[in-house]
């Protein structure tokens, strides 16, 4: 595979940016990835604002949804990260770019071509273009290894275990770099969550039991509280001082046993029963669930838990309610995405 050279990155603040417009709202808004899991939810976020915040929204995206399912005020732009010549002029006329496009597999060429080399790419449109306003969501996962307990924004040090973790960072480091705002969500769940709720409930099947000892702590929050906190600080009401890099997780962790307790009650599937030592655990699991990494594995058996105080304090936002209250609103959505999965045996 080619991977093209990056462009040479310059801060997205250097130019004098233009006049702010005149139209209502005052700003407008690029979300890149807008039509997935995560930036589709924070186009809906954005679309909810009214008044004079509600934003003008565009999403950048490889394939532009079909007409009969665009999201009306919503202006699709075609652009793919992997492919930095289809960026040129994707930013003209935006003053704010969220950035929620990412690539999460295990190819450690498409990881650098697509997370680190494609948001260069973008930053640099956005620096042609006079973006005023940065952010980019990427992962706790940076972080590499637990546990964690508790951690603040600046308390560790990054060391990413995985090829797409490392290329995260290394976008978050441009980023940051460009003046722009980093947020770091841990586990995300609710309509559309493909990987956290899916494998936690195929584990259940397939490990009918637990590691011994009190539970792992995680930091989770579903993806429209997260979308809520990406929106204040993309569209704030007011100036804002915001800066720097965020945790975003409900303020509370979560026991993973209780987690994986409401799962398979609200998908009416038995929960694990029993317990095992933890390296036993993770023989099975490996044996059960060999497509689940190390790393996946920790966040099942370790504390991997974040203090998140300051994005909701400087989004001015509200978190929602718990894991065990939000996860029955999105029941229904699992129970239909996750009614093939096999049996437990």
């Amino acid at each position: 595979m080619r991977v093209d050279r990056p462009r040479r990155h310059v801060a997205v603040n250097a130019p004098t940016p233009p006049a702010p417009s005149s139209r209502s709202g005052g700003a407008d808004v690029l979300v890149a990835g807008g039509t997935g899991f995560i930036g589709g939810a924070i186009v809906r976020a954005l679309l909810d604002r009214t008044g004079a915040t509600a934003p003008r929204i565009g999403v950048l995206c490889r394939r532009p949804p079909p007409p009969g399912s665009r999201a009306a005020r919503v202006r699709y732009v075609r652009g793919d990260l992997a492919d930095p010549r289809t960026l040129d002029g994707t930013c003209a006329g935006v003053t704010t770019v969220v950035h929620a496009a990412s690539y999460v597999g295990g190819d450690a060429r498409t990881c650098r071509r697509v997370n680190h080399l494609g948001s260069l790419a973008l930053l640099d449109e956005a620096r042609r273009a006079g973006v005023r306003r940065l952010l980019y969501v990427s992962t706790a996962s940076v972080y590499g290894p637990g546990p964690h307990r508790g951690l603040t924004e600046d308390q560790a040090e990054p060391a990413p275990r995985s090829a797409a973790s490392a290329s995260r960072l290394r976008a978050e480091h441009a980023v940051r770099r460009a003046g722009g705002v980093v947020l770091r969500p841990h586990l995300v769940y609710g309509p559309g969550d493909r990987w956290f709720v899916p494998a936690l409930a195929l584990l259940a099947r397939r490990v009918p039991t637990w590691p011994r000892g009190p539970s792992a702590l995680g930091s989770v929050v579903h993806v429209d509280d997260l979308a809520r906190a990406v929106s204040a600080l993309a569209v704030p009401d007011g100036p804002s001082g915001t800066d720097g890099v965020y945790h975003v997780a409900h303020p509370r962790p979560e026991a993973m046993r209780e987690v994986v307790a409401t799962i398979c009650r609200e998908l009416g599937t038995p929960p694990p029963d029993g317990a095992v030592p933890v390296e036993e655990f993770r023989s099975l699991t490996a044996r059960a669930l060999p497509g689940l990494s190390a790393h996946q594995v920790d966040l099942i058996v370790q504390d991997h838990w974040y203090d998140t105080s300051r994005v909701w304090r400087d989004a001015a936002v509200t978190p929602g309610a718990g894991f065990r209250e939000r996860f029955t609103d999105c029941s229904n959505w699992y129970r239909d995405h996750l009614s093939g999965l096999p049996a437990r045996g």
